[in-house]
């Protein structure tokens, strides 16, 4: 990679930390679900805050006031499976912790409502989710997705496809006498 490619990672990354930053609320993600937390003033109670989740969409904040976090979900989610607490912390202060259990097990958001900024998702490393806790099955799908989206980025053949074209090369080996140079592989 070269230098002027590393300064505009680490620009897009600063930038991309900046706005993450000015959000009113703090998330973070595995592949399996989103979690947000807002902080609220400490003598509050559960029954002081507004917390509306829908399968695509959510509103929360103290109410009475504008919502804190409001908008839709880039992709659905099972509301059954979805939680919110108010949490007390060590200095006294409280917190709002939602938990968001997306349908999608498979896929990154790249931000918790659509109108929100958004992350590079294609910068997310396994050792950033909890891959280890998946099952060897999922686990490796989501591994060979992670790869081909690398592969596709960098204008190279899919899993999928180089398993095509190994195919064809040991067919060719096998029938030198057929003519496949104007072959379409789909």
């Amino acid at each position: 990679m070269s230098s002027s490619q590393d300064t505009n990672d680490a620009a897009q990354k600063a930038k991309e930390a900046a706005e993450q930053a000015a959000l009113p609320y703090k998330w973070t993600q595995n592949i399996g679900d989103v979690d947000v937390t807002i902080s609220v003033p400490g003598n509050l109670k559960g029954r002081d805050l507004n917390v509306v989740i829908t399968k695509t969409s959510i509103k929360a904040g103290v109410k009475g006031q504008d919502p804190v976090l409001e908008g839709d979900f880039p992709k659905p989610i099972h509301v059954d499976e979805s939680t919110w607490t108010l949490e007390t912390l060590g200095d006294g202060s409280k917190e709002l912790s939602i938990h968001l259990d997306k349908v999608n097990k498979m896929e990154w958001w790249a931000h918790v409502v659509t109108s929100a900024p958004k992350i590079d998702v294609s910068k997310i490393t396994p050792e950033n989710s909890k891959l280890g806790d998946l099952d060897s099955e999922t686990r490796s799908m989501v591994e060979k997705m992670m790869f081909d989206q690398r592969q596709k980025e960098m204008g190279l053949p899919t899993s999928d496809e180089q398993k095509k074209m190994d195919i064809l090369k040991q067919f060719q080996a096998q029938h030198p006498e057929m003519d496949f140079t104007n072959a379409k592989i789909s």
